[in-house]
């Protein structure tokens, strides 16, 4: 298991820094890698039963308090309920739009504009998400919408702060990809034949702030630094 470090914690809630490589759920009730829950299992036993059950491979599992998820390959903060008033109150803030979360992405190329926002729906062929909606084997077609700005340019890539309204799978992975700038170490995204860099070993996006009111009406604004790996390629970059 990778160190879990807890950025805040209080009688309701925590948040936690996760780890790249580090899936959130396990995928089903046979799948013995590393998880997420194993961690809140272990520190937090209590929590077994916070939340609606997740259902993997059709089979319910416990959700261990955990609100919200970010990709095996995404690093960065995650919020976890302590309890079922909490996990009710940041859930409605979720699905009402009301909590605020931004990445650091590092891409390919130089977005048209600096600034910008990407409404595209997000479709499906087989595994993989698409922003193309026509076709016989798509399915689904759920509205998804992305802001970014450019923090930082470089020769080949660009910084980016993005922030999604939607909470769509692979969300930012797929619009950044669309606009013509997949995420630098996207194997699944970029396209066919791109490598990633020397010194990368891993996709450069981090959940690095989230925005949030605690169900004790209190407004929290939580941030984790850049995991050191990312931070030594993007210096390098300079």
């Amino acid at each position: 298991m990778p160190d879990i470090v807890i950025v805040y914690e209080d009688t309701n809630l925590l948040a936690i820094n996760k780890p790249y490589g580090l899936i959130v759920h396990h995928k089903n009730s046979t799948d013995t890698q590393p998880a997420l829950t194993d961690w809140v299992a272990a520190s937090y036993p209590e929590l077994k039963d916070v939340g609606e059950p997740f259902i993997a491979s059709g089979t319910p599992l416990p959700r261990w308090g955990i609100v919200h998820r970010l990709d095996k390959e995404t690093s960065g903060l995650i919020v976890i309920a302590k309890n079922q008033e909490a996990f009710d109150y940041l859930k409605n803030q979720f699905q009402s739009r009301s909590i605020r979360k931004h990445y650091y992405a590092l891409v390919y190329g130089t977005p048209k504009d600096p600034v910008g926002v990407i409404d595209s729906p997000l479709g499906r062929i087989g595994m993989k998400r698409t922003t193309q909606l026509e076709g016989k084997k798509l399915v689904d077609g759920k509205e998804a919408i992305t802001e970014y700005r450019t923090a930082k340019k470089f020769s080949k890539y660009t910084f980016l702060d993005v922030s999604p309204k939607t909470g769509r799978t692979h969300q930012i992975r797929v619009h950044l990809k669309s606009i013509g700038c997949p995420i630098v170490g996207d194997h699944v995204y970029a396209p066919r034949g791109w490598q990633s860099p020397p010194g990368l070993h891993r996709l450069f996006l981090h959940a690095y702030k989230i925005e949030l009111e605690t169900p004790g009406r209190k407004s929290l604004v939580l941030e984790c630094d850049l995991p050191e790996d990312l931070q030594i390629f993007l210096s390098g970059l300079e």
